[in-house]
């Protein structure tokens, strides 16, 4: 096999290892930072039903969770990742610490998206009746979709970066394909087509997730 056959079938498995671990980190962080985000809102001072007492705790761990870089929070995690996974390196590995550190990015951003709800809409909701779970699900969340899809859309390009961080340190995938052959033996070509493929990547999730939210944009 001559080095661009080599080449070829590293990208392609190391590609797949990369979509694996960005649709699995990000269908729990779509479902997780939904969850988190809505309760923000929910218990927030502006919000249907504010709850100091549950909104400080939940925003203090997502400010955490925002603010901790990265590569620390891949080590943080690790006691976590054995327990899920049964190791701490690997594609199923890197899932971990990539949902735990996509959650609370997302979840601050649903926040945002529901707040921009108009309050018009919310009053009128109100006073037909509707109680909070029915005022958020009929109401709210239909109405912020656009913003959730864009949101989501950044949180996605998050994320594959982050998954290329953690190939570093044994998670599989582009990163650590551009790491172990580009940076470690000096092989140029194993560092740039990596990078290509990644920001292709990048670019295909922005253009469907901006095309999502314009056709769902009801203003």
């Amino acid at each position: 096999m001559n080095n661009s056959d080599r080449l070829v079938e590293l990208l392609i498995e190391a590609f797949w290892e990369t979509l694996h671990i960005v649709s699995v980190a990000g269908l729990w962080t779509l479902l997780g930072g939904l969850l988190l985000g809505t309760v923000l809102y929910v218990t927030s001072k502006t919000g249907p039903k504010p709850i100091a007492v549950v909104n400080a705790p939940l925003g203090l761990i997502v400010n955490i969770g925002r603010s901790a870089p990265f590569v620390l929070l891949m080590v943080a995690v690790v006691p976590l990742t054995r327990l899920i996974t049964g190791t701490s390196i690997g594609t199923e590995a890197a899932i971990v610490p990539l949902t735990v550190a996509s959650i609370p990015f997302f979840a601050r951003l649903v926040e945002g998206a529901l707040l921009e709800v108009q309050p018009g809409l919310i009053e009128a909701a109100r006073s037909m009746g509707a109680s909070t779970p029915g005022l958020v699900w009929r109401v709210v969340l239909p109405e912020a979709t656009p913003g959730l899809i864009r949101g989501f859309t950044v949180t996605l390009v998050a994320v594959v970066s982050y998954s290329a961080m953690a190939g570093i340190v044994g998670g599989g995938g582009l990163g650590d394909l551009a790491y172990r052959y580009g940076y470690q033996r000096f092989e140029t070509e194993y560092m740039i087509w990596p990078l290509v493929i990644l920001v292709v990547l990048v670019q295909l999730f922005q253009i469907l997730g901006d095309r999502c939210a314009r056709t769902l944009d009801r203003r």
